[in-house]
Order: structure tokens, then C-alpha cells, then sequence
């Protein structure tokens, strides 16, 4: 681990940045340019003194898991995740595996999405980052560990409680399109990958998942109109639009109703839920 050569990088990528490229507010004038150490802390979520401590090169050396929240809350791009884990003397991740890390270009994109539903995943349908409207909307799979981040894994696995959320009618065409997303992921990344796992895995544990799988069909997923259901709500309509990044290895899901419309109205309706029942669980906190 090269200390130094950590915390002066550190340093300089957070005094490049500022408030509003990360979606903060820039507040009262500043003494200093780019980001403050607390903010970089509260993006990283991690604590103020653990994060200075880095920067002063007084810091453990850092965790595979920090260092991916550090390179999410400083948007480094690839390369320089890639130079952030080798100064803190970690291996480099894989860039076809999973990483946790949000392409800078998605991640600057979902920053700027609030009155919408709008999440990141990878190719695998692996959650990255959810912002609190599909939450709301879809339940936190940020916050699930193990195979329940991934969406093929919940809706093959864990039907009783993934597939509330669309109309019973659209299972079908939605389960050959995630396998059929599985697949074309699979196919970039190898049988000894983790796509390889998670194909292992879904075989031997659902009948369905191996009938579609046998049927070899290879699709990534793309613009769809579809209905979401929440049990408070109801029945939502919404067109989802996906940006991909270069590789096509991220994906940015925008879900987004027609203007003036009824599910419009109770995706509105939606954010107030979502803020009463974060109040709601503070309150018990």
C-alpha cells in the first residue's frame, strides 16, 4: 500500500469535483475548491475521521468494499478505480465482473434523476444504485446481499415476492426477456465467470429458468412499455428507456409515465409514501 500516493490521489480527485456534479448543493461560499472532506464521507457513506485519516495518510488499509464506495462517490472512471486499488495494494477488479462500481457517464446521468424512478444495474440485473422514487417503487435491492441483488436470481427464485410486481399476464414475455438478457451476458463473460455461477445456480433451482434456457434465445434489454404494480398505489404505466454504457456492460433503467396522466399523478403520489414511511422509520429508529 502506497500511502502517500493514495492520499494525494484521493485529495485531488475531490478538489476536481464540485457540489452540483454529484448532486449536492453548493451552500455557503466556499474557501476551498471541490468537494468537502465530509461530503466525500457522506457520498462513500462512511465517517468524516476515517475518510481524513485516509487523505492524511493515517488511515488501515482500505477495504475492497470502501475502496468501490470511494471510486462511486469520487465518479472515477475506470482507469482510475483501476490506480485507487492498486495504491491501497489490492488486486485490480475485473471489469466484465462485479464491481459495484457505476460508470462515471451513468452515474453523473442518475444524479440529476429525482421525479422519476430510475435505477443502475450491470448485465447480470445486478442493482448498483436506486434512487428513492424506485425504491418506492420496486423495493431496495442496493440494501440485499448475495444473489437477491440480482433480478433473475428474485424473479425465478423468490417469485412470491418479485413477481407482485408486474400483472400476472406479462410473466411470461418478462421472464424470456431477463434469461434472454442472461444469456447475452453469459456470452461476454464466460462460463467461469459469475454469470456462469448464476446460470448454474438458476438451473438447479428452477424448472422454468432451465426450459427457457434451453430455448438459446440471446436478447439485452432495451425501450419497453410496461405496467409496474404497487400494493398502495396501484397499477402504473410507465416507458422504460435504458442507456447503456460503451460496453453495454451497465445499463440506466428511466421509468417514466406519460405526461398528465393517472400513473403520473401516482408516481407523485408514490414519493410522498416513500418519504412518510422513511419518517415513519426514523421515528422508531
Amino acid at each position: 500500500m502506497d500511502r502517500e500516493a493514495l492520499a494525494d490521489f484521493l485529495r485531488s480527485r475531490r478538489e476536481r469535483l464540485q457540489p452540483a456534479d454529484v448532486g449536492l448543493s453548493a451552500g455557503v461560499r466556499r474557501r476551498a475548491p471541490g468537494l468537502r472532506r465530509e461530503e466525500v464521507a457522506q457520498l462513500a457513506l462512511m465517517s468524516t475521521d476515517y475518510y481524513t485519516r485516509l487523505e492524511q495518510q493515517r488511515g488501515p488499509q482500505p477495504s475492497t468494499q470502501i475502496l468501490a464506495s470511494l471510486a462511486r462517490a469520487l465518479r472515477l472512471t475506470a482507469d482510475e478505480r483501476d490506480y485507487l486499488y492498486r495504491m491501497a495494494g489490492h488486486a485490480v477488479p475485473d471489469r466484465l465482473g462485479p464491481t459495484g462500481h457505476v460508470a462515471p457517464p451513468l452515474q453523473r446521468v442518475f444524479d440529476r434523476l429525482s421525479d422519476t424512478p430510475a435505477l443502475v444495474i450491470s448485465a447480470l440485473g445486478e442493482t448498483l444504485v436506486q434512487n428513492a422514487l424506485a425504491v418506492a417503487l420496486l423495493g431496495d435491492h442496493v440494501g440485499a446481499s448475495g444473489w437477491d441483488r440480482f433480478e433473475p436470481w428474485r424473479w425465478f427464485v423468490r417469485p412470491e415476492t418479485e413477481r407482485l410486481h408486474y400483472p400476472e399476464s406479462d410473466h411470461p414475455r418478462h421472464s424470456r426477456a431477463l434469461v434472454a438478457g442472461l444469456r447475452a451476458a453469459y456470452g461476454s463473460m464466460g462460463a467461469s465467470s459469475q454469470a456462469g455461477e448464476l446460470v448454474a445456480e438458476l438451473t438447479r433451482r428452477s424448472g422454468e429458468f432451465r426450459e427457457l434456457w434451453e430455448r438459446q434465445e440471446v436478447a439485452q434489454r432495451f425501450a419497453d412499455h410496461k405496467v409496474l404494480i404497487h400494493p398502495e398505489v396501484g397499477a402504473i404505466e410507465v416507458d422504460c428507456q435504458v442507456l447503456f454504457t460503451d460496453d453495454r456492460s451497465q445499463a440506466l433503467l428511466v421509468l417514466t409515465p406519460e405526461p398528465r396522466s393517472e400513473a403520473e399523478e401516482r408516481i407523485r403520489l408514490l414519493g410522498v409514501l416513500g418519504v412518510q414511511q422513511f419518517s415513519g422509520s426514523a421515528d422508531r429508529i
